[in-house]
């Protein structure tokens, strides 16, 4: 009896141990949560970023006759080509969701496609972009030439970027996946990527409808009262998100 309690003391009693070893288990669990989390975050700041510059383009879209400087938005802005970009756009959310799909199947191969879809997809995305940059640049709309053109590239550019770093991301997250290190076990990597890549795409809804859609005769009358209110639902829809 002595020795066993001897014993029992020694290894820490075999319910500690048990309760020590699954703890174990658990911290990798909370680890990945904590990442979502630490996105989420960074996605709600960017956020105040993204409404902060819909208002001032839409505020400065509205008064840049006032101005008269040119060229002015209602002879640069080509809505069907935009329509094209935006809709590559809008299916490389449906591709990310059928990558984390398969791989929660632990489809990798299938898993591997869509993803390498979704980076293609973005990557055409920033080609259309770049394009109607160019373009608006043959123009002679720059971010100096007036307060439209650097509210424009600002706020489409600022955009431009999140694409890319999440294109970025993509193709790091496909790296890993052909080295066999993307699995179902750790399919929250892709999910916290799908995460940021929804969120790019919801923006861009927003940023649409707002710079391309809404006619610019709405804009101008009214000019700066109007304008705000076009701004404050902008922040609003954005906002609504979270």
């Amino acid at each position: 009896m002595a020795q066993a309690a001897e014993i029992t003391q020694a290894s820490g009693g075999s319910g500690h141990v048990g309760e020590h070893h699954e703890g174990g288990h658990h911290a990798p669990g909370s680890g990945i949560e904590n990442r979502k989390l630490a996105l989420w975050l960074f996605l709600a700041s960017d956020v105040m970023f993204f409404g902060s510059f819909i208002a001032v383009y839409m505020i400065y879209r509205g008064r840049a006759e006032e101005v008269g400087v040119g060229p002015f938005p209602y002879e640069l802005i080509d809505i069907p080509f935009t329509s094209v970009s935006a809709f590559i756009l809008l299916m490389s959310s449906m591709t990310m969701v059928l990558s984390l799909g398969a791989l929660q199947k632990d489809d990798i191969r299938g898993s591997r496609i869509w993803l390498a879809a979704t980076a293609v997809l973005g990557l055409s995305f920033l080609g259309c972009q770049y394009f109607e940059f160019t373009e608006f640049y043959h123009a002679g709309l720059t971010m100096q030439v007036n307060i439209f053109g650097s509210s424009f590239f600002t706020l489409t550019g600022f955009h431009g970027v999140h694409v890319a770093i999440g294109v970025l991301w993509l193709l790091s997250l496909l790296y890993t996946s052909l080295r066999g290190g993307l699995t179902s076990k750790n399919a929250m990597s892709l999910e916290i990527a799908g995460l940021y890549w929804h969120f790019v795409d919801i923006v861009w809804i927003v940023i649409f409808t707002l710079v391309y859609l809404i006619p610019y005769d709405e804009v101008t009358s009214g000019a700066g009262e109007h304008a705000s209110r076009l701004a404050e639902f902008g922040q609003t829809a954005i906002q609504s998100l979270f």
